[in-house]
């Protein structure tokens, strides 16, 4: 069978496939600053190494996103390789054409076009926690079958495993019956204002960056299919009061212990469950199965929080000195809203508990603020998934939402259907941060074949 023959050329090519991603583990990308410049130039390089185009796409000069597409099977022409960003130091431009830019065709797949997207930024990591690595965070050290580095859970491991599965699927294009995009983006740690949302919304060819459903290799842990993901409701509060000497309590309470009984009040949010969940939706996490998944991956209680807001007070900074009474107090709330509770929702509930609280106010973060986000948890793309994992697996994945985001909303705000499938989210971002050799490669077969199946016809 052609699949079984992807696998064999995929495992003869394990070595290849593990030095990419050495390459970009090693390449620094740390956002912030978010210079992606040198993860960029191991991308570009792969691909050109194996004749596969690519248009570099850089808004902001030192946040390239490296793209690549192909045109309708009947009209594809010879490929020739792609530019090195190695040839390009200190580049400016906001575009390095394709090879495709001359030939003509501009036509695309009339199937469909499956968008394969992976962020190659990371957090950062401080001179502190470096001390405590027992690795270079840079170096892709690899001991006992695990790759060490900064950024290879979240999301560099995944990212190389889906460059690698577009190879496979770009070298065989013609016999699609659709079109893949590949999309390494820059800033996806910042919020994706010049990575995945300048494609969607501000680059000429956005369409084509669009797509018709969009798969993704966030750590998901290779137990589950993320669907949707919990909205932020960031907010600062700044509460005032009365200042005086820390003696004289008779004369004010003090901003700090007005904002923790106003934090006390904040934190009842958690009760709120009068809002609308599509009953399909409801029924389908209720099952004993998801809920079981859900723990097994983010924690036991995470299947309890799924369906409920929660409250994180982040931040707290008040008063001048111990011995006088503060006058002013902010603090930081990170409010995370489930699938069907809209922010307004929220903030009235905030407004009422104010009223009892005259020297408090509210700013919302808004660029940090984003509405929930699902889509169908029963896919074309999901059953390809689960169906390739169990055969290399031996495990059927099961698809759930995630309690964190991605850039997979920005498609969903858009209507269109985004999943993530990827790594064991364990150690992201942590001391020795790491993943399995042998993980990674089943990662690469399971996206291939799911792009194979998804794009050569009906199931």
């Amino acid at each position: 069978m052609f699949k079984a023959a992807l696998l064999e050329t995929i495992d003869a090519e394990r070595q290849d496939l593990i030095s990419l991603l050495q390459s970009l583990t090693r390449a620094d990308s740390s956002n912030p600053p978010g210079d992606t410049i040198a993860a960029a130039c191991v991308v570009s390089t792969f691909l050109a190494s194996r004749d596969v185009p690519a248009t570099l796409i850089a808004p902001k000069s030192d946040a390239p996103n490296v793209t690549s597409t192909f045109p309708a099977v009947s009209q594809s022409p010879a490929h020739s390789r792609s530019s090195s960003l190695h040839q390009l130091d200190g580049y400016s431009p906001s575009r390095v054409d394709s090879p495709f830019a001359d030939s003509g065709i501009s036509t695309p797949n009339p199937g469909p076009r499956l968008i394969m997207n992976g962020h190659i930024d990371a957090f950062p990591i401080s001179e502190a926690e470096r001390s405590q690595w027992t690795h270079d965070p840079w170096s892709a050290d690899i001991e006992n079958n695990r790759l060490y580095g900064r950024g290879v859970v979240d999301m560099k491991a995944g990212t190389a495993a889906t460059i690698a599965a577009y190879t496979y699927i770009f070298a065989h294009r013609h016999l699609l019956n659709g079109t893949a995009v590949l999309e390494a983006v820059s800033d996806e740690e910042t919020g994706g204002r010049w990575g995945s949302k300048y494609l969607l919304n501000d680059d000429d060819r956005k369409e084509t960056w669009t797509g018709d459903v969009n798969l993704n290799a966030e750590p998901t842990g290779l137990q589950s299919i993320r669907f949707g993901e919990k909205g932020t409701l960031r907010i600062t509060f700044t509460v005032k009061a009365k200042g005086a000497h820390g003696a004289y309590t008779h004369l004010s309470e003090g901003a700090i212990r007005i904002a923790t009984r106003l934090i006390t009040e904040l934190v009842k949010l958690e009760d709120f469950t009068n809002f609308e969940v599509d009953p399909e939706v409801r029924r389908y996490l209720d099952r004993q199965e998801v809920r079981d998944t859900i723990d097994e991956i983010m924690g036991p209680g995470a299947a309890d929080n799924i369906l409920k807001p929660t409250v994180n007070v982040g931040t707290i900074s008040g008063g001048t000195k111990v011995n006088t009474i503060p006058g002013d107090c902010k603090f930081e709330v990170d409010i995370r809203l489930p699938i069907g509770l809209v922010a307004k929702t929220i903030l009235g509930k905030i407004d009422a508990t104010l009223k009892d609280f005259p020297g408090a106010s509210y700013e919302v973060q808004e660029a940090a603020s984003n509405p929930p986000n699902s889509c169908p948890f029963d896919h074309a793309v999901t059953r390809a998934i689960a169906n390739n994992a169990e055969h290399i697996l031996g495990r059927k994945p099961i698809a759930i939402p995630s309690l964190g985001a991605t850039d997979a909303k920005h498609w969903r705000y858009k209507g269109i259907p985004a999943y993530s499938f990827g790594l064991s989210p364990e150690g992201m971002a942590g001391i020795d941060e790491s993943v399995d050799l042998d993980e990674y490669i089943n990662l690469v077969k399971i996206l291939t074949l799911t792009a194979w199946d998804f794009l050569t016809g009906p199931e």
